[in-house]
């Protein structure tokens, strides 16, 4: 029931922010938006996204799961709505930055559920489970938001897509509870959930969280991953219509089969590593080991932008998108392996501002290359090698995966 709840929530921001992207087309020939502009609306969600992250994580771990999502899913669908309202570039950028800031509640907030509700053998399966929501949602939003642009106009497209995320809040909202606190968890499903727990304690001072390698093995890790994905939602769309010629009526199938290889990814990823565990794989050796298969498979994606049939196109990045969320998901128990539970929302929030801050640089990026020419090569040949520099850094940072504070993740 909660990986039900996380999975709903992930499903509804992914919905939100890919409606954008899939738009880009029908909005820039509307408001004459070069690719530059576009990527400048985009870089205003990442910067609230990255900053408003970490702010979410501290909050979080002093407010709780239940009320940091609630908090940040109404936000954002407000703000989702508010898009449609929008007449001028500024205006497209600061409701897009504020629902960069609402969203960045989600994944801190969910983090956080993981940790309150599952032991650490089995943290990485659950978070791969509520990540797979971000694949649900970007194959939902290719079908349904070009067609009700196609029906009406782009602007209820994100009215609609808004008011989805004011449906669903009332059911997180009262059925969420910490296990300690649900009238459906009995005594030997606590002692389960708690069997690994640490004792609560206040989190941590930010000096001493920014002072442990833990902390930066998992932010630089995300700092290299992220961008990635998060450059398959907003440009993936421009991608398959500059190299096959694809436009709203005919994007929403080799789109929603990218994002559904990506989702068997994301539950194959979390189960993979707390299956390794459950078999005596120490925590280091399973995160790592399934950090590497992931980092293998991504790899051939250098090769979509030199391949001629769509088809093989859609299987090269479906196969990459799988890798990352499997890549994701175990990285997302990460914190949980290594900081004790009450600081478990700051070091995702440094992580998620790490992550968003590498997707601005890489967006820019995007934009410069494309304005330049019509290649993405480049952009396609830093997708291929991201993970292995995040491995490598992820080692380095932490080569036992050791907890802060004495206790071992091996």
């Amino acid at each position: 029931m909660i990986v039900a709840l996380l999975f709903g929530a992930i499903v509804l921001s992914y919905i939100d922010r890919q409606t954008f992207g899939l738009l880009k087309g029908p909005m820039s020939a509307e408001l004459g938006w070069s690719n530059s502009d576009f990527a400048n609306i985009h870089i205003c969600f990442q910067a609230a996204y990255a900053l408003c992250y970490l702010l979410w994580g501290r909050l979080v771990d002093r407010i709780g799961a239940r009320y940091g999502l609630a908090l940040s899913l109404l936000m954002w669908s407000f703000a989702q709505i508010a898009i449609a309202g929008a007449a001028r570039l500024g205006g497209f950028m600061l409701a897009r930055g504020a629902l960069g800031a609402g969203e960045s509640g989600a994944f801190p907030s969910a983090i956080k559920a993981v940790v309150e509700w599952f032991p650490q053998r089995e943290r990485s399966f659950a978070s791969g489970l509520f990540n797979s929501g971000s694949n649900l949602g970007a194959i939902v939003a290719p079908l349904a938001v070009p067609a009700i642009a196609l029906a009406w106009n782009w602007q209820a497209a994100f009215v609609a897509t808004g008011l989805l995320g004011l449906a669903w809040l009332p059911l997180w909202f009262f059925v969420y509870r910490a296990p300690r606190f649900h009238a459906c968890v009995n005594a030997r499903e606590l002692a389960w959930i708690e069997q690994d727990r640490d004792p609560v304690v206040a989190p941590a001072p930010w000096a001493r969280t920014l002072a442990l390698r833990q902390s930066w093995a998992y932010a630089l890790g995300r700092a290299c991953s992220d961008p990635i994905f998060g450059m398959y939602l907003v440009w993936l769309p421009d991608f398959l219509a500059r190299r096959h010629g694809l436009g709203l009526k005919t994007l929403g199938w080799p789109l929603a089969t990218i994002y559904l290889l990506s989702d068997i990814g994301s539950i194959a990823g979390g189960w993979l590593s707390s299956y390794l565990i459950r078999r005596g794989v120490s925590v280091n050796a399973a995160r790592k080991s399934t950090f590497a298969v992931c980092a293998l498979c991504a790899s051939p994606v250098a090769l979509a932008p030199l391949v001629d049939s769509l088809w093989l196109t859609v299987l090269l990045v479906g196969i990459a998108a799988a890798a990352h969320q499997g890549f994701s998901a175990t990285l997302l128990a990460l914190p949980g392996d290594l900081v004790p539970r009450a600081s478990v929302g700051s070091v995702a929030g440094l992580g998620g501002l790490c992550g968003a801050g590498a997707g601005i640089a890489l967006s820019k990026y995007t934009g410069f290359v494309l304005d330049k020419g019509d290649s993405y090569l480049p952009i396609f040949a830093i997708a291929a090698g991201a993970y292995w520099i995040a491995l490598g850094l992820i080692h380095a940072l932490s080569p036992r995966l050791v907890k802060a504070a004495g206790r071992d993740g091996d």
